[in-house]
């Protein structure tokens, strides 16, 4: 796509994110991203999963590595597009590409999604960024940007070591969430010291979220959605059987499926479906007027999904994704639940019945209260990005 014209002295930005199993850190850097267009930045956006067209910014220039992605939640070994591990000179490649992207762009800040606090599997390519950033004049302003809840590893030298990468080449972290859910700290405790400046800049969401809310009496169906990957298909099949275990059988279930579920099993749930009088289909665009819709959502806890179901007050019923020791959407839930803004459902303990009891308590809480939380964190990360842009601008010789 023509990026949009820049005017004089704008702030350049280039943009690092590479999503892997589902597309969530893709849309939450597309957000931002078209918020800095919007302002008149320079945007530069590089990505390194598998494309995702429908997903990606406007009116910035798009820069697709080529990509990575990886098999299952173990993270490991990173494949290429054709499902085959990556050798040398793919990972050459990609390091001519992403430093090439960054020499054509001469950007005042460069914003890397997750890393350091992730994707350190990619330091094949990132490290030689960094190296390159480290000897321009001026240099760069680098920024972070994370999600409300990191991974918690339980592994103080590790989590000292990343914070020690942070100290050297990070100016700034933006935590994309509400210091009233979350704190950085909560999940990287070495981030208590203050020696790398955090700022929290409300959850990032879809700009255009339901027109109105729908009230109770007009919501009709039960909206089961799963990861964008294949990490989400036991909830999907579990939701599937529970219709017949719930007090709201009669209503409309819907399945949606997402892209990263490969078609053979996508077409076994849609014949599990269609015994059990529920519609399975491929996740959809309008998935968030759908929900706006429902009268209970199932889904995991992700980030970008919470905030669809919150947005829309959707009573919810919560699976986190827990598989392979991980964390951040059980702990995403579990604060959720404390609140009384979902029910949630262990994914160890997950069978029909399980999730059909938890689906009829949820939909007796009626319609769900407003979001609780800052959900500006597009403009605001925008509006914090460019004065940072600015700040190196006044600084250069």
């Amino acid at each position: 796509m023509t990026p949009r014209p820049s005017g004089a002295g704008a702030v350049t930005v280039l943009i690092w994110v590479q999503h892997l199993l589902g597309s969530g850190h893709l849309e939450r850097m597309r957000w931002v991203a078209e918020a800095l267009a919007a302002r008149g930045a320079d945007v530069h956006f590089v990505s390194g999963g598998m494309p995702r067209p429908a997903r990606m910014p406007r009116h910035v220039r798009l820069i697709q590595l080529p990509p990575v992605q990886v098999a299952d939640a173990r993270f490991n070994p990173l494949l290429d597009a054709a499902g085959r591990p990556l050798t040398d000179a793919f990972r050459r490649a990609r390091t001519e590409a992403l430093c090439a992207a960054y020499d054509a762009a001469r950007p005042d800040v460069v914003l890397l999604e997750t890393w350091p606090f992730g994707r350190r599997a990619l330091g094949f390519e990132l490290d030689p960024l960094l190296a390159r950033i480290a000897s321009s004049t001026p240099r760069p302003r680098v920024v972070v940007s994370v999600r409300d809840l990191l991974h918690v590893r339980a592994d103080p030298a590790r989590d000292a070591a990343i914070w020690r990468v942070a100290r050297e080449n990070v100016d700034e972290i933006l935590v994309h969430g509400d210091p009233a859910f979350a704190r950085l700290e909560d999940t990287f405790p070495p981030a208590a010291d203050a020696t790398v400046r955090v700022t929290y800049t409300g959850y990032v969401v879809a700009p255009n979220g339901p027109a109105a809310v729908v009230p109770a009496d007009g919501r009709h169906e039960i909206v089961v959605a799963a990861s964008s990957g294949d990490a989400g298909r036991e909830l999907l099949a579990a939701a599937i059987a529970a219709r017949a275990h719930s007090a709201h059988a009669a209503l409309t279930w819907r399945v949606l499926v997402g892209p990263g579920v490969p078609e053979t099993a996508f077409e076994a749930l849609v014949i599990e479906g269609r015994h059990a009088g529920t519609i399975v289909e491929r996740h959809r665009p309008d998935y968030r007027e759908l929900v706006g819709k429902a009268r209970v959502s199932v889904s995991q806890a992700g980030y970008n999904t919470i905030q669809d179901v919150l947005g829309a007050r959707t009573p919810a019923v919560l699976v986190p994704f827990a598989a392979e020791g991980e964390t951040e959407q059980a702990m995403r839930a579990a604060r959720l639940g404390a609140r009384g803004l979902a029910e949630v459902v262990d994914e160890r303990d997950l069978a029909p019945p399980v999730l059909a009891a938890a689906i009829d308590r949820a939909a007796l809480r009626g319609v769900a209260p407003p979001c609780p939380f800052a959900t500006d964190g597009a403009e605001r990360s925008a509006e914090r990005i460019v004065a940072i842009g600015r700040r190196r601008e006044a600084a250069a010789p």
